[in-house]
């Protein structure tokens, strides 16, 4: 009987520390931020924001497309700078010494391609995409009570070689939205060190929500805030936009 009694306390314990499944997470996450249906229907994504750099503030304007396209580019002291864009085979940016546009390596725009599906959200139909999710214990990260789910997408290119393309997600326990989303820097000065995207004050758009305020940083160091001022979905845009200029 004392055996029975321990099992059936060890198992009401797990129920109360885990509660839902890792997938039944993800569905109340895709449900509050407008459902699959909605979500789905969006082809286009534009968006504009501000940036605060050494006392300027930097606009900032980003279009993606379902099918991969992305433009993102900054007006600078007068000029247009393209700091990243893919035409769905080109990945390139405008070089900040030359303010000639050059292309990626190989392997950057490879990793491009590869993530190409995580339109909105790598979350979506992530079964569908190759991924897993693994919940982990719940932490409270930014003084809030979070789900914390690991996933593991398509591996990527790093230095020559595929490595392990992981995320960590971090959700409000209350509001099933991410506040922070983690991974390990693969290559550069950074790397190994861990990068972290805060998201606050998500706001409806359409029927979507989406998180209008950004902090990237590394971890336990400073950030840079990105505040949107708004956000169309559905608008059209000519293909030319983002095509690589020429050699």
């Amino acid at each position: 009987m004392k055996k029975t009694a321990l099992l059936i306390a060890f198992i009401g314990f797990a129920i109360c520390s885990f509660g839902q499944s890792a997938d039944e997470i993800i569905t109340k996450y895709i449900e509050t931020i407008g459902g699959t249906e909605k979500i789905n229907a969006v082809t286009s994504i534009h968006m504009k924001a501000k940036v605060d750099y050494s006392g300027m503030s930097i606009p900032i304007e980003m279009i993606n497309l379902k099918d991969g396209k992305t433009l993102l580019k900054i007006n600078f002291q007068g000029k247009e700078i393209t700091q990243m864009a893919f035409d769905g085979e080109t990945s390139w940016s405008t070089n900040f010494m030359t303010m000639k546009a050059e292309k990626d390596d190989s392997e950057n725009t490879e990793n491009v391609k590869r993530a190409v599906g995580d339109f909105i959200s790598p979350l979506l139909d992530y079964k569908g995409k190759g991924y897993s999710i693994e919940l982990l214990p719940n932490e409270t990260i930014e003084g809030v009570e979070c789900f914390k789910i690991k996933l593991t997408k398509k591996t990527m290119l790093s230095e020559e070689k595929e490595i392990p393309n992981v995320e960590y997600y971090y959700f409000d326990k209350e509001n099933y939205v991410p506040i922070v989303v983690e991974q390990e820097i693969s290559s550069g000065e950074m790397k190994g060190q861990i990068s972290q995207t805060l998201y606050s004050d998500y706001q409806e758009v359409n029927g979507i929500y989406f998180a209008f305020s950004m902090t990237q940083k590394i971890k336990d160091g400073m950030g840079q805030t990105i505040v949107f001022e708004s956000v169309e979905l559905n608008k059209e845009f000519e293909s030319s936009i983002f095509k690589f200029p020429g050699e």
